[in-house]
């Protein structure tokens, strides 16, 4: 039998809660420390001067030095307690029962209490001193108060809170992980009019709003009040302050009159703000018996270089010393959350909505971007030229992402630092409720091209030696490694990308191509075998290889941009012919080649996993003070598709026409249909190609998000 079951078997004299009674000495020899569960350890003073009245939080142990406090000349003490009140020694000791046992310099009196009091200072422990003849010197009494409280989250991810978890103080990775989850309030319960994201704003508008929120619950059981000038404090440091704000939901008997709803927003009345980055700590009320009171838990900033997402709230009882003197903590629970990541969507996802942009001289280009997205049935979004301003450009400025917990999931758009003149487009026509906004602003750096989101895609789930990836990996395209004056992606976003944690980027080398965007370059598409996706990349020695086999077969004369108003034609034997053509497009193989076996390695792709797509570039010169040789594509760049489930929206080349048909055309669909997938070719050459930017470049997709849930990866 258990010294707990022992103790509370012993048997107790009945008592008044106001005027406690004391039972008989448990067994010295029963009261062993280790036989008692581990428990956290509350230091507690004994006093034979003064009477302490102690508040003891059931769980916990009080833990009294009992050498501290004993009278001068003790050399044996003896304990007695009421009903509700266990104890042990350490260490243990031997002797006869009831009898004083001796006192050494480490003796220690562990007390715990089985159940939370009905009444303040309802039971009762005395230590009593001995001399060396067994004479009483002295008799330290405590009045104690037993409580049960518990802050607590949703540690085991299930949307459920749950009492008291263990782990609610810690995070953990992976399925069999814990830990709660907290997600950035970053969309707008204001749809339209002076429209803020909600974590800027430091009260509840809506109900609506408390659904983007995490639910945290103080749970109490004990007297109907606490002791004289015990409370509780609810705290966060200073480095968490700007990371999260808490709501503490008003109880139904908490009144609000007629001119303090005239007056203030009702919801402020009702949710009021507990901790902030300008209050640090709060007193929360003991509502006393059996209660629960439920917080409000908003996440204000995304993990970042200098935020590794972790969130830690802590509750105190805080224990009065004397008048004027400050409070001294002798409790705390705490909790654990941690900020969802933004996460990127592949190709390989379920199309929602396309976007696009309508200007002056783009009519062909929407015609065929509207057939292609009615194939399947998806909302199709065009922006406006008064927004837009003339700016085409929909996939550099933006990127679609969303945030996921177990309670709450929506899409987030993530702005890129480009600001060109589709720059309000993002916060003005996406954020919303339950449509999330977030930008990296880059204050001290230069933004070149390179900060345009054609240049941020994500892979598909892939596995590489072992590790797994179930959302990807994110790509970026940077300058090579050895150079000194190449462009690259602003520090404030790759730092933003990087410290998401669950899609870790790869940087390529894009920066010899004159935009610098790796969507010029490389794409997936599904697949119905092998790794459910593969790998295109644009390929000069597949080009090649093409115009060498029509002329090879008798189509030299064939004539490329046939039918282009101001366009010059050219025929296949001449591009075959052009050595510096050759000499060009060998360079940018080689750069091509550098990325592949970058690809390769980090997604753990075969050969079998790439297709080489017949495109050509040409180097032409860029820059004003250093003239730098930079690619673009020779031709409309086919790599540079949209991705609409199977079917594919590729800017239409104009090659060389064998039997009425493009031979560029030809080899896509041969390439693709083989795969699945369908190729809808969409006039793009004079509204886009010519700008230097394509399909890819003027659209972008919101899609669905991954069934993978994040907090499952094994990290």
């Amino acid at each position: 039998m258990s010294i707990v079951s022992q103790i509370t078997n012993i048997e107790q004299t009945s008592r008044n809660p106001s005027q406690p009674t004391m039972s008989q000495e448990v067994s010295r020899t029963d009261a062993s420390a280790s036989v008692l569960p581990k428990r956290r350890e509350v230091t507690c003073r004994l006093d034979t001067e003064n009477r302490l009245s102690v508040v003891h939080v059931i769980g916990t142990y009080l833990k009294a030095t009992l050498n501290r406090s004993a009278p001068p000349r003790s050399k044996f003490f003896s304990v007695k307690r009421t009903a509700n009140v266990q104890y042990s020694i350490s260490p243990p000791t031997s002797g006869e029962d009831l009898s004083p046992t001796p006192l050494n310099g480490n003796s220690v009196l562990l007390i715990s209490m089985s159940h939370a009091s009905e009444s303040e200072n309802d039971s009762k422990l005395s230590v009593q001193y001995y001399g060396e003849n067994k004479e009483v010197l002295g008799r330290a009494v405590l009045h104690l108060t037993a409580v049960e409280i518990s802050l607590d989250v949703d540690a085991d991810r299930d949307g459920v809170v749950e009492k008291n978890n263990a782990n609610k103080g810690s995070w953990k990775w992976g399925p069999n992980g814990h830990g709660a989850i907290l997600l950035v309030n970053c969309d707008s319960e204001q749809k339209y009019l002076n429209k803020i994201p909600d974590c800027e704003q430091d009260y509840v508008t809506k109900v609506s709003d408390l659904k983007d929120m995490s639910v945290m619950v103080l749970r109490t059981r004990g007297p109907a009040k606490l002791p004289e000038g015990y409370k509780l404090t609810m705290h966060i440091s200073q480095g968490h302050a700007e990371c999260v704000r808490v709501f503490r939901s008003r109880s139904p008997e908490a009144k609000v009159n007629t001119l303090e709803k005239f007056l203030y927003n009702n919801f402020v009345k009702k949710y009021p703000l507990v901790l902030s980055s300008e209050v640090l700590s709060q007193e929360v009320p003991y509502l006393g018996g059996v209660a629960e009171m439920k917080f409000h838990v908003e996440g204000l900033r995304f993990p970042d270089n200098d935020f590794d997402g972790l969130v830690t709230i802590n509750l105190s009882l805080l224990e009065p010393i004397a008048t004027d003197i400050p409070e001294t903590p002798i409790f705390t629970d705490k909790v654990v959350f941690r900020v969802a990541p933004w996460i990127m969507t592949p190709n390989t996802l379920q199309p929602v909505e396309v976007f696009v942009c309508n200007t002056y001289d783009n009519n062909p280009f929407l015609k065929g971007m509207r057939n292609l997205v009615a194939k399947g049935g998806y909302k199709f979004t065009i922006c406006p030229k008064y927004v837009n301003r003339g700016d085409r450009w929909m996939q550099d400025e933006l990127e679609f992402g969303y945030i996921d917990s177990p309670h709450q999931r929506f899409p987030v758009v993530l702005d890129s630092p480009r600001d060109g003149d589709l720059r309000d487009f993002p916060y003005d026509e996406l954020l919303g409720p339950d449509f999330g906004y977030v930008t990296r602003v880059a204050e001290e750096e230069h933004v070149s091209s390179l900060d345009s989101f054609g240049n941020l895609e994500v892979s598909p789930p892939v596995t590489v030696n072992g590790k797994k990836y179930p959302l990807g990996r994110i790509i970026i395209g940077v300058a090579f490694p050895t150079a000194t004056k190449g462009r690259n992606m602003t520090k404030v976003v790759q730092d933003f990308l990087w410290a998401q944690k669950v899609q870790e980027p790869i940087a390529l080398f894009s920066d010899w191509l004159c935009v610098g965007h790796v969507d010029e370059f490389m794409t997936f598409v599904p697949a119905p075998n092998r790794k459910g996706f593969r790998l295109l990349l644009a390929s000069p020695d597949a080009g090649y290889k093409l115009f060498r086999g029509l002329q090879n077969n008798g189509h030299g004369k064939a004539k490329m941009f046939e039918g282009l108003k101001d366009e010059k034609t050219i025929t296949v034997d001449e591009i075959v012919d052009d050595e510096n053509l050759q000499a060009q497009n060998n360079y940018v193989q080689s750069c091509i080649d550098w990325n592949r076996d970058v690809l390769k390695r980090e997604l753990g792709l075969d050969d079998e996993d790439i297709i080489d797509l017949p495109i050509l570039f040409k180097l032409v010169t860029e820059g004003e003070e250093e003239s730098v040789l930079r690619a673009v594509a020779y031709y409309p760049d086919m790599v540079n598709m949209i991705v609409l489930g199977k079917d594919l929206g590729i800017p239409k080349p104009f090659g060389p026409k064998v039997n009425g048909r493009c031979a560029l055309e030809a080899e896509m669909c041969s390439l693709m249909e083989g795969l699945g997938l369908s190729c809808t070719f969409i006039d793009d050459f004079a509204t886009y190609h010519k700008l230097l930017g394509e399909v890819h470049c003027g659209s972008n997709v919101r899609r669905e998000p991954f069934d993978f849930k994040w907090w499952n990866l094994e990290m």
